[in-house]
């Protein structure tokens, strides 16, 4: 039986990536590290993990998931501290309504993480 997601997992090519990953995620982001390792961490995102392996070979691409959504409090303000650590914010904070049953009425942004990944920025209303 499904209990729910675990964690997510990225990886990065150099140490540089994994302390830019631990600055936006854990400085920007105000996550946590919950532990770490010889070429890797995990971070508490406060109903899942991320876990970010450092040292693979290959090529940052986008793959089926097409990005991670992240709840927050005020999308606004998460944005604007997003853009000032000088990440790309390519959709601006918005608000829709999904047209489903009952409407689905949201608060959104996406901004770039530091290894190209795609990130949501949300907040149900």
């Amino acid at each position: 039986m499904i209990k729910g997601i675990h964690h997510i997992s990225m990886k990065c090519k150099t140490a540089e990536e994994l302390q830019r990953v631990k600055d936006f995620y854990i400085g920007v982001l105000g996550m946590k590290l919950r532990r770490q390792w010889d070429g890797g961490i995990m971070i508490d995102t406060s109903n899942g993990l991320i876990e970010v392996f450092c040292g693979e070979q290959g090529e940052h691409r986008k793959g089926v998931i097409r990005h991670v959504a992240f709840e927050t409090d005020d999308v606004d303000k998460t944005a604007e501290k997003v853009a000032q650590a000088g990440y790309e914010v390519f959709v601006q904070p918005n608000t829709k309504i999904i047209a489903s049953d009952p409407e689905y009425p949201l608060r959104m942004a996406f901004c770039l993480g530091p290894l190209g990944e795609e990130i949501e920025l949300f907040s149900e209303l």
